[in-house]
């Protein structure tokens, strides 16, 4: 801002003087970064895909209050049952209840999907942030190590390592997944790191002596956390049908009750396609869990590319406003236009 003043001699001059903004800033807190970090699930697809994998949750948690029956109860005297009121999913050829085997098969599912997932997470984002600050041949080991694995034929080489025990724990199973399933994340998270490294306030950490675990940590994984979010539903899906796959073609014991081996009993005792009661819901539910995933990874999507996120957010503010978002010609809508839909509406003319 400037002010006019004037001299002695006559001509007035000009000084300057300095804005200064007196208005205090907002204190960032852990609960606004958490906001922020957390703003990508505020998406409706993302809404929608939490809700639905809230709900698996709940049924694994509270699974012994609400199945009805202990799910390898056998049943002699009822046999192949069609879905009732006492057997809500019928029943299988020994007589056990599959509403309650499907109940008891989420716990096995999730616990399995979260664990290969968190896993895989936590090697892809050592490897793959370290592989992309560090440079020279330290950088290039990483990313051969990454390349190694992500050749490496995943089945294959969790069927040879679960046949080797006669009864798996669900730990070993989820390190075989994990350790088939961190190398894609890796990867991305690595060329994500190489362009953020050169930033300026990278450089500028750097240049203030800041330790290098305190430049990945605090400077570089907030900007990668939509990343990882990402590389985390996507992992979790491919563990998801991996456990499912192992337990459908029998290298799983059968002790270990999840979906797959649902699907694996029905295979085995001709359940297709007439007791379509035993093979179906546990179908749907891996289906519904790949949907919710889905989802989550589309929400997470439209965070992270700017493009979909401000298309995203034009299509809401046009579906608020009532114009058609499909229309080939767009709707403008005026104040005046506005107006005179408002006079002509029935409540006014009824006012």
């Amino acid at each position: 801002m400037t002010i006019p003043t004037s001299t002695g001699v006559g001509t007035p001059e000009t000084v300057a003087v300095l804005a200064v903004d007196t208005k205090p800033r907002k204190k960032t807190t852990f609960w606004s970064q958490l906001k922020v970090s957390l703003a990508m699930f505020s998406n409706p697809k993302s809404a929608a895909g939490l809700i639905i994998m809230g709900v698996f949750i709940l049924v694994a948690v509270f699974a012994p209050w609400i199945a009805p029956y202990d799910p390898n109860a056998q049943h002699l005297n009822e046999t192949l049952q069609p879905p009732s009121f006492t057997h809500l999913l019928g029943t299988t050829h020994i007589g056990q209840d599959v509403f309650s085997q499907l109940v008891y098969g989420t716990r096995g599912v999730l616990v399995v999907g979260f664990l290969a997932t968190i896993m895989a997470t936590v090697v892809a984002i050592i490897v793959g942030v370290t592989a992309g600050y560090l440079r020279g041949w330290k950088s290039e080991s990483l990313s051969a190590l990454s390349n190694v694995f992500l050749v490496i034929p995943g089945l294959p080489l969790m069927i040879i390592v679960a046949s080797q025990f006669q009864d798996p724990p669900l730990a070993l199973i989820a390190a075989v997944l994990g350790l088939t399933g961190w190398a894609w994340g890796a990867r991305v998270l690595r060329a994500q790191t190489m362009s953020l490294r050169n930033r300026d306030f990278i450089q500028a950490a750097r240049a203030n002596g800041e330790p290098l675990y305190r430049v990945i940590l605090v400077e570089m994984l907030p900007n990668l956390l939509a990343i990882i979010a990402s590389s985390f539903v996507g992992t979790m899906t491919a563990a998801v049908l991996g456990l499912t796959t192992l337990a459908f073609i029998g290298v799983i014991p059968v002790s270990n009750l999840n979906w797959g081996t649902i699907l694996f009993w029905a295979q085995q005792n001709n359940a297709f396609p007439d007791y379509w009661w035993w093979y179906v819901p546990a179908g749907l539910c891996i289906a519904l869990l790949g949907v919710s995933l889905a989802l989550i990874n589309f929400g997470i999507d439209e965070y992270v590319n700017p493009r979909l996120r401000s298309a995203g957010e034009r299509a809401r503010a046009m579906k608020r406003k009532g114009m058609n978002i499909n229309a080939a010609v767009t709707q403008v809508r005026t104040e005046s236009t506005a107006a005179a839909q408002a006079a002509a509406s029935p409540e006014s003319n009824t006012a």
